[in-house]
């Protein structure tokens, strides 16, 4: 049983959470912020909300992209050793892991009330996620699709306790928007020409891996903007601003690492310079609510 359940939370990378929770807390800690200048007591179930939702939401997401993906998986080498292609999980227990995490996710927006607009929300969003997982059939902009999926997590959060929708969770949505975005098509580059034989649609497959990089970077630059804006907009204070400078660093430092004619360090740009880059944020974004608050 528990072997199951650890390949289960190997096959949709459960620690890859920390890619978009980040946001949604920051989003949340915002939303707190105004709260609490309002005289709003703080809530542990929304916290608990958020938390419970971010992880069932995108444990659907993911479970539905690998039954979506497993005959494609199947025929990528660096794909193929895939848990549902390689008979490590049975295509029933999959559906049902799916099954279970969505109504998870539905359930767990409960905790919000009497909000209902989590609840309302919780269907249309979820189909949105799942989406995604044929985005590439049609599209070379599927990238985006993915990072519109994820930019919803500072969005929800917000409106999970705020009920209404404002400038600072936008913002932080076109942050992770431009981010996502970018770093998904660094990610594409490695199946370009796989991608081409099969006939799927990605940003590199498409225009080629030099002009995929340049996309890539103009995303990022987008990325930055959007922080700068947010630091603006939101009133944030001089740890934000600094973080945002250092944000910018850690992208130029992946955009390095990866050169059309070597992509042997995409794994290191795409995981352990994003996961700083997402935590990274959540940790200054917060140190910044605490100093200006004093």
């Amino acid at each position: 049983m528990l072997t199951h359940l650890r390949r289960l939370l190997e096959m949709i990378r459960f620690s890859h959470t920390l890619f978009a929770l980040p946001f949604a807390l920051l989003a949340a800690g915002m939303a707190w912020w105004k709260n609490h200048q309002e005289g709003i007591p703080f809530r542990w179930l929304d916290l608990i909300g958020i938390l419970l939702c971010m992880v069932f939401a995108r444990s659907a997401a993911m479970a539905f992209n690998r039954l979506a993906d497993r005959k494609i998986d199947a025929e990528n080498p660096r794909t193929s050793g895939r848990h549902l292609p390689a008979g490590l999980l049975s295509l029933q227990s999959v559906v049902w892991f799916t099954t279970l995490c969505a109504g998870g996710f539905i359930a767990s927006t409960l905790l919000f009330l009497p909000n209902r607009w989590p609840l309302y929300l919780s269907v249309p969003v979820l189909l949105f996620l799942c989406g995604y997982s044929y985005a590439k059939r049609f599209t070379a902009w599927c990238h985006y699709w993915l990072s519109a999926a994820l930019m919803l997590s500072p969005i929800a959060a917000w409106i999970a306790i705020r009920g209404e929708i404002a400038w600072p969770p936008v913002l932080l949505g076109g942050v992770v928007f431009f981010w996502v975005g970018g770093f998904d098509i660094i990610y594409a580059c490695q199946d370009a020409e796989f991608d081409r034989d099969r006939k799927l649609h990605s940003i590199p497959a498409r225009l080629g891996i030099p002009v995929a990089l340049k996309i890539a970077l103009a995303s990022h630059l987008l990325m930055i903007g959007c922080l700068f804006a947010l630091w603006k907009v939101a009133a944030l204070g001089p740890v934000f601003l600094v973080g945002t400078i250092g944000v910018a660093l850690l992208l130029a430092y992946e955009h390095w690492l990866v050169r059309p004619s070597d992509l042997t360090r995409v794994n290191i740009a795409f995981f352990q310079v994003n996961v700083v880059i997402s935590m990274g944020l959540l940790v200054i974004g917060l140190a910044d609510l605490w100093w200006i608050s004093q």
